[in-house]
């Protein structure tokens, strides 16, 4: 491993246990619900629609079937909240790569060093999706014995699935702030970009089920590509996670040749 990678997952490595702990303990605590659900699948079926508005279960995944295993792994883990969670890690991360380190004065230093720019955003960016790749195992495992003590009957190629596609779709916004810091050098322009369009795709592809208008948004949307396919329903959908994956390496290209040329704030 490049030495430059090392030292940024050592820079990492706080930020990638506090959320770790925090994504598998939100993930512990829900899903010791789950036989309290199983145990009474009416009752908590009527309470969930009487509780949420239409809206709101829309953007939930509809909830009809959450007291299933699946539909519980969907509705509670994989629809919203452990999404919601694993991207604001993943856009945390990404402000830490380059443009944290320009506004914070210190990544003057590491271009003292004799390593070349575009190599430098290259292992920036290797070491952003290691420590997400770190969090997403360690998050999978959790879920994967978590659900077998509680008999979800999920079999873990269809949580592998959905955890690939969470993978790759945070790692999508990971690299949209690295490249959005390294063009510009301005942490908060990059989280607020990538956090806008999160929030934005979301909702896009939540409401375009019912919204003729919305219908060739939602393409647009990298929540399209990991939603659209239910790979814990009918496992990995290999064409959504190749466009995850090629989005992904045009904004990795995008960081490298904007940093490459930028006159470097520090």
């Amino acid at each position: 491993m490049p030495v430059l990678v090392r030292k940024t997952l050592r820079d990492y490595r706080r930020a990638i246990i506090g959320w770790t702990i925090g994504i598998c303990a939100f993930a512990g605590l829900y899903t010791s619900f789950f036989p309290q659900m199983a145990a009474n699948p009416d009752f908590y079926s009527q309470a969930a629609q009487a509780k949420y508005p239409e809206g709101v279960r829309k953007l939930m995944g509809g909830l009809e079937n959450f007291t299933t295993g699946v539909g519980f792994l969907q509705a509670v883990i994989y629809q919203l909240f452990v999404p919601l969670l694993f991207t604001m890690c993943a856009v945390i991360l990404g402000t830490k790569a380059l443009a944290g380190p320009e506004e914070a004065r210190t990544l003057e230093l590491t271009l003292t060093l004799p390593l070349d720019r575009k190599r430098l955003v290259l292992e920036r960016f290797a070491a952003l999706a290691a420590g997400l790749l770190a969090v997403a195992v360690l998050s999978l495992a959790v879920i994967a014995v978590l659900g077998a003590m509680v008999d979800l009957n999920v079999p873990f190629g269809r949580m592998l699935a959905a955890h690939t596609g969470l993978y790759l779709l945070v790692l999508f916004f990971g690299t949209l702030t690295l490249a959005v810091g390294a063009a510009t050098g301005r942490r908060a322009l990059a989280m607020a970009v990538a956090g806008a369009y999160a929030v934005a795709g979301y909702v896009v592809h939540a409401l375009a089920a019912d919204v003729e208008a919305m219908k060739w948004l939602s393409h647009l949307s990298p929540f399209h590509y990991y939603m659209e396919g239910n790979p814990l329903v009918n496992g990995f959908q290999v064409g959504d996670c190749l466009v995850l994956l090629a989005a992904t390496a045009v904004l990795a290209l995008t960081a490298v040749l904007s940093f490459d040329r930028r006159d470097v704030g520090v």
